[in-house]
């Protein structure tokens, strides 16, 4: 019985990227849905429920930071934000909204295949390994289910994106033990981000705003410079 196809949601309003990267997907096996507008995008996001998006940043009617952070209102898919522009600024306000990994324009077919898959997998990845752990992880006021992707601190619910609740999964894992920077970056996003140290920065603040009761002055995910992060839990 043949497996069902990955489906991805492409949204750029080029026609001439979207037909490229429609295409290269096409080829590699790939069920695609094509977007121009941001609310075409948000509304065959909620009526085929993807498994990955490819979200340009620069849309004719809402951008792509809206977007992504009105698509994370109402699901977890993982996303791949495409821009024009690379500087700094841009990336840390790309995963700010949510998204999961950047590729900035002009790029090869066979690097956006790469990222696709590469976030893919890591989505597999995550379940799988949920799924075998079946554990619930304490950590003072902080509980991680590892197997129904639940997040609370105290009583309160916290909802995290996949990359965000995938990091912080290795870290209650290795709860009181320093992970380094090339570690954490290795078993989150792959061998081949163990350098891009900005997407973990970015992911640490945003756990710490979710988790922290002081964000400014952590003291659940500390940080150990020039090394890593590690987990602090309180004693008994």
């Amino acid at each position: 019985m043949t497996a069902e196809a990955e489906r991805v949601l492409v949204v750029d309003d080029d026609p001439l990227m979207l037909r490229l990267v429609k295409t290269n997907l096409d080829r590699e096996g790939f069920r695609v849905y094509a977007a121009s507008k941001g609310q075409d995008a948000l509304d065959i996001a909620a009526a085929e429920l993807p498994d990955l998006v490819i979200l340009d940043l620069m849309l004719p009617d809402i951008d792509g930071y809206e977007v992504c952070q009105r698509l994370r209102q109402f699901s977890l898919v993982p996303v791949v934000m495409l821009t024009a522009r690379g500087e700094q600024v841009d990336k840390l306000s790309g995963f700010e909204v949510g998204a999961d990994d950047y590729l900035t324009k002009p790029f090869a077919p066979a690097e956006l295949l790469a990222r696709v898959r590469a976030v893919l997998r890591r989505t597999r990845m995550g379940d799988a390994h949920a799924h075998a752990a079946e554990a619930v992880v304490h950590c003072g006021d902080l509980t991680v289910d590892l197997v129904r992707y639940r997040v609370s601190v105290g009583d309160q619910p916290v909802r995290l994106t996949p990359t965000e609740f995938r990091l912080l999964e290795q870290l209650a894992l290795n709860a009181g033990k320093v992970l380094s920077h090339t570690d954490l970056l290795t078993r989150v996003w792959g061998a081949e981000y163990r350098d891009d140290r900005d997407y973990l920065w970015a992911y640490v603040r945003h756990l710490r705003r979710k988790l922290e009761r002081d964000p400014e002055h952590p003291t659940l995910i500390r940080s150990e410079p020039g090394i890593g992060y590690v987990l602090e839990c309180p004693g008994p």
